[in-house]
């Protein structure tokens, strides 16, 4: 299928045992691909990036309303937020930093959290039916952008040298190991460390919403003759699979934000 085809895109007269022959259409790159929905000055605005401008309005458009004009009784969406913002800064940031040094971050983990969330979420939206975070850019972004903060607290906390020891595990106690130590440790933390944290979101929205498409379009493909029963499990076997992608996608956001805590918390820890 060329570039220009979207997701799902298919014969939809394509069935199992039908005249036309047709084999089954599995999901593929394809299915990760979009026309643009507009074009201007060459540059291409397509569905994911709607979804992830959606996904930015509706993340600061709530937190504005719940704390826009915070009351000491909270109404309803108050307390959502509240409780929201609560899980995070409590059963994350505090966690992992602590309250004194964790408290400055808490605005940008809630950020992270809940962005990611509901750009993982789309998947399962009718209509939308897309997880943002499937396409590598935008984990690629994130990722970045903790990276970013970790160099940055890592060097402004221990200064050039310290910051390197930090980054590399420089200990002299090593003896004749220690630049093979310090090559590992460089590479592992420098360069590695933020590729893992952007394609571990990324390879699970990616394998998750291929299952998704995959079994959706086989309770069509075989819902034809006497394989109309398999179709039935095909569909059992998607709505199963729905229930298991709102659990990995709020288990993703987790992950994400408790890495990048992890790795701040390592930032400001102090080199022995």
């Amino acid at each position: 299928m060329s570039a220009d085809q979207t997701q799902l895109a298919f014969d939809w007269s394509c069935r199992i045992m039908s005249d036309n022959g047709c084999g089954f259409p599995a999901p593929g790159l394809h299915s990760f691909l979009f026309k643009p929905i507009a074009t201007v000055g060459g540059f291409e605005f397509n569905k994911v990036m709607l979804l992830a401008l959606i996904t930015t309005v509706l993340v600061v458009g709530f937190f504005w309303a719940a704390f826009g004009k915070a009351k000491v009784v909270p109404g309803k969406l108050q307390m959502v937020g509240e409780a929201g913002y609560d899980f995070v800064r409590r059963g994350i940031v505090y966690e992992t930093l602590g309250k004194k040094e964790g408290e400055k971050y808490v605005p940008l983990m809630v950020s992270l959290f809940f962005f990611i969330w509901i750009m993982n979420i789309w998947s399962v939206i009718p209509l939308a039916q897309f997880p943002v975070s499937s396409i590598i850019a935008f984990p690629a972004v994130l990722a970045a952008i903790v990276y970013v903060v970790w160099l940055g607290l890592t060097f402004k906390k221990h200064g050039f040298a310290g910051g390197f020891k930090n980054l590399t595990g420089y200990d002299k106690s090593l003896g004749p190991v220690l630049p093979l130590v310090v090559v590992i440790e460089f590479f592992s933390n420098v360069l590695v460390r933020p590729f893992t944290h952007a394609v571990r979101l990324f390879a699970n929205m990616f394998a998750g919403h291929l299952l998704l498409v995959m079994f959706t379009v086989a309770s069509w493909y075989l819902l034809n003759s006497w394989m109309i029963p398999a179709a039935g499990v095909s569909f059992v076997m998607t709505v199963v699979m729905i229930l298991f992608e709102l659990f990995v996608q709020a288990v993703q956001a987790y992950v994400f934000v408790l890495l990048a805590c992890s790795y701040v918390q390592g930032a400001l820890a102090e080199h022995h």
